[in-house]
């Protein structure tokens, strides 16, 4: 598989991450069309004040997915009108179950059908995936995160699932998928080649696109040499080898 140019790119960039700083810094760049967050980002990114946080960065006027974070159906259900209050551009992260394993299919759909944009998450199976998209088919603009990196991580084979999913999705007039747990650059490449409509990955990864279809293969090879070469040199390694050797 051939690895495109940025801008011949038709899958849609998200960048994943709470940085605030970050995200800034991200939103100066044209191609990045969204942000997505979650629960463990926040944290990792000190956030306390999850309104206030949220309302500076809905300024950025992209798609931005906030989640919610109760463990009941119900609130979820109405912490997810809050989020969607935030801004026109905010979509509402609600997961595939809650951590009974209670589905949340039907908690989506309504609110879907009320206008609140979702971004449906924790998607890991097939079966979940078709029916986010039977419940959010005919809604707001909505979208499907499927962990297609998790499910590598652990041996899984993902194509076939985000195969599906896309076809599902393409059928709908208001439901994309989005690519989740990015984990390489090479996802990206694969993200677009399949269809995908989006792919939310890490700023780092993210910024290693501009560079892609700038070298062969070759080239890299012979770049990969020069970088042991010089680190050696650096490093001041020595090896002393035998005359006898030397001429040989």
């Amino acid at each position: 598989m051939t690895a495109p140019k940025l801008t011949q790119l038709k899958v849609k960039l998200f960048t994943d991450g709470a940085d605030k700083a970050q995200i800034v810094e991200m939103a100066k760049q044209p191609w990045i069309a969204g942000f997505t967050t979650n629960p463990s980002l926040l944290k990792k990114a000190g956030v306390s004040d999850y309104a206030g946080y949220a309302r500076e960065l809905v300024a950025a006027d992209r798609h931005i997915s906030f989640e919610v974070f109760s463990d009941d159906v119900s609130e979820m259900v109405a912490q997810g009108r809050v989020i969607a209050g935030w801004g026109k551009n905010v979509y509402v992260k609600l997961p595939v179950t809650n951590t009974r394993g209670e589905p949340l299919f039907e908690a989506v759909r309504a609110l879907s059908r009320e206008g609140v944009k979702i971004n449906m998450t924790a998607i890991f199976t097939g079966e979940q995936a078709a029916r986010a998209i039977d419940a959010l088919d005919g809604g707001a603009p909505a979208c499907v995160s499927v962990f297609a990196g998790r499910l590598a991580d652990f041996g899984i084979d993902y194509r076939p699932i985000m195969q599906d999913a896309i076809a599902r999705a393409r059928k709908t007039g208001n439901v994309e998928i989005i690519w989740a747990s990015t984990r390489e650059v090479f996802n990206v490449v694969e993200a677009d080649a399949m269809g995908c409509h989006i792919i939310t990955a890490p700023a780092e990864v993210l910024k290693k696109l501009p560079a892609l279809a700038t070298k062969t293969a070759a080239e890299l090879s012979l770049m990969a040499v020069k970088s042991f070469r010089d680190d050696a040199v650096a490093a001041g390694l020595q090896l002393a080898v035998p005359a006898s050797r030397a001429a040989e």
